[in-house]
């Protein structure tokens, strides 16, 4: 069958239009995507018109590349910006209205859980026991263990995006508001590592998401162009060496640097920061690169509910 899924992030609305059927892996046909930001649309925690406006446009134009794309069905999903708007439902209820779309909001352990089955069906069982990381706009989803659902889901409010917004206003940023930031990234992971920690060492430590794809590019990974199958690392050591000339670039600097999209080089720096304390809290030397993901996650479960009712 083929499937729309709608995934609206905290920093861009993305149509991926999949043929997919159980037993196989999901095949893209199609994407359609445009940068929404709408975490920076939040006014007093709630979401301002601007960001309804460009909300509501994005889905009902993605509704018609779905319909003339020939999609069977629409699996629409919001992530940490509208979950974590105060209006969230309003917003949700004007998008059904305007745009004829039901959009669940998604969790943060729910993305968590189903980045993790996406993950585990990537790497398959010979992985054995995976910790799986994952770096969006608005927060950052850890997942543990070695069956396809996690022993532990967490998602903590260390986002990119939400960093960069709240803690380096400067461009470039300055080094005293980086080193807080690193400060305060580190208490938060680590408070509640120990709960990662207590299900057991990892055999494979994974990360996924726009961010560390393009910081494992930077740190030498293979280009997008080679293909999904290309094993591709991001090394601790690599990262943590090119992290000061990260912070001394200015935005346009960082745009030239390989695997940067300009709609995200603004946030890097503290991705960067997050993914290096992620790696020496859980004492991890790399973390290989998983091109599946959340979107991913949300077909599989789909089709093994379809799988199950027959």
């Amino acid at each position: 069958m083929r499937l729309g899924v709608l995934d609206i992030g905290s920093n861009t609305g993305h149509l991926l239009v999949v043929d997919a059927h159980g037993g196989a892996a999901p095949l893209p046909a199609y994407s359609f995507k445009r940068p929404l930001r709408l975490a920076e649309h939040l006014r007093d925690g709630a979401l301002a018109e601007s960001g309804i406006t460009a909300l509501s446009d994005f889905v009902a134009a993605a509704l018609q590349v779905a319909v003339d794309k020939g999609c069977e069905e629409m699996l629409g999903f919001a992530t940490s910006a509208v979950r974590d708007a105060t209006n969230s439902e309003a917003v949700l209820d004007r998008v059904r209205r305007e745009a004829d779309v039901d959009i669940e909001v998604l969790a943060g352990e729910d993305e968590a859980r189903l980045t993790f089955l996406a993950v585990r069906r990537w790497f398959g069982w010979s992985s054995g026991r995976l910790v799986v990381f994952d770096i969006g706009g608005g927060s950052l989803e850890i997942a543990v263990g070695t069956d396809e659902a996690p022993d532990v889901a967490q998602s903590l409010p260390l986002g990119a995006g939400r960093l960069t917004r709240e803690w380096l206003r400067k461009d470039p940023p300055d080094e005293s508001s980086v080193r807080d930031l690193r400060r305060m990234v580190r208490a938060a992971i680590a408070r509640d590592a120990g709960a990662v920690i207590r299900v057991g060492s990892p055999d494979h430590a994974v990360a996924t998401s726009k961010t560390f794809r393009s910081l494992a590019r930077i740190c030498g990974a293979a280009p997008r162009d080679e293909g999904p199958l290309v094993p591709r690392l991001l090394p601790a050591d690599v990262l943590r060496s090119k992290l000061p000339d990260l912070v001394a670039m200015d935005d346009q600097e960082r745009r030239q640097l390989p695997g940067v999209s300009p709609d995200r080089s603004h946030q890097l720096v503290a991705g960067a920061v997050v993914a290096d304390a992620v790696m020496d809290i859980f004492d991890l030397p790399a973390l290989a690169i998983c091109p599946w993901a959340l979107r991913e996650g949300i077909i599989l479960e789909r089709l093994d509910a379809i799988r199950m009712r027959r």
